[in-house]
């Protein structure tokens, strides 16, 4: 059967895949267009399946809030290079799934990977990633999702550039504080809201730190507890955000700002791309002296 301009323009249309493979899948199905979308979809399953084991460490963080602000998300997609998280079909892709994220009740990325795809009912998130794999040649994953609701405050967020996302709960105040709290935790990244929050794992390890040092140098027990005291008022500052130095007014604390507004962060989400992943070191030279070592 001839493959005609036009049936190759209408395959391209439904499957957003390049001319040639168009034409070519058309050629394999002997011009039936619901074959070849049905192969090309086969095809890009496979493709997904042998990149899924690569690191995907760069990427995007989408963030959105409803209209009311009362509900949220976050979502992190990876993709291998940030060559490709600049990809206008990525891009593309990760707004669909961050509008697919807000309008359903997704509450995990494995459950976000089966709804349809924003803008495109006739697919889920996870055929439109497996396509997106095959165009792109890179391993695409829907790391982390994030969903909020503010029952008694506001949402209010902040992205810097696209790889850091935050959102805010906020009771009280008004969007400029909303926004200028967003922004502070995206430059500080504070462990939580405030001392009471702490983790008590994290609060035993910093004191077993702080013992051994004061230890060392040799100082008399009620000395060292004065200094582990003060120590752990320290870190509790740096790592809460009420304890926290504003950054755009670092002579007064997150918690007084808090108290002038009348407001009060009921709670925040942060999230950056590829954190806790661990990218593979790249070294040049020795990648080019193991080439010269095969082609002896």
């Amino acid at each position: 059967m001839a493959i005609t301009a036009s049936l190759v323009k209408e395959l391209r249309e439904r499957t957003g895949a390049g001319m040639m493979e168009c034409k070519r899948a058309l050629q394999e199905a002997d011009g039936d267009i619901e074959a070849a979308i049905e192969a090309m979809r086969k095809s890009g399953q496979a493709k997904a399946a042998k990149k899924a084991g690569r690191i995907a460490a760069d990427g995007v963080v989408v963030l959105r809030v409803a209209d009311d602000a009362g509900q949220g998300v976050m979502v992190e997609i990876n993709s291998e290079t940030d060559f490709v998280a600049k990809d206008e079909n990525f891009v593309g892709f990760a707004d669909a799934v961050g509008d697919t994220a807000l309008a359903s009740d997704a509450a995990d990325v494995s459950a976000l990977a089966e709804q349809p795809l924003a803008g495109a009912a006739d697919t889920t998130v996870n055929v439109a990633r497996e396509a997106l794999i095959a165009k792109v040649g890179e391993n695409v994953q829907l790391r982390r999702l994030v969903r909020f609701d503010a029952p008694e405050g506001k949402l209010h967020s902040y992205r810097h550039g696209v790889r850091i996302g935050v959102i805010v709960d906020l009771v009280g105040g008004d969007a400029t504080l909303g926004r200028d709290i967003a922004m502070h935790i995206a430059a500080t990244n504070p462990m939580c809201v405030s001392a009471d929050d702490v983790p008590a794992q994290a609060l035993e390890r910093e004191r077993e730190i702080f013992r051994a040092q004061a230890l060392e140098s040799g100082k008399p027990p009620e000395i060292v507890d004065k200094i582990i005291g003060g120590r752990m008022r320290k870190f509790t500052e740096e790592v809460t955000l009420l304890g926290q130095a504003f950054v755009k007014d670092p002579d007064t604390t997150v918690e007084k700002l808090l108290k002038q507004a009348g407001a009060k962060v009921a709670a925040f989400a942060r999230l950056e791309v590829g954190e806790g992943i661990e990218k593979k070191a790249e070294n040049f030279a020795e990648e080019v002296q193991a080439q010269a070592k095969q082609a002896e």
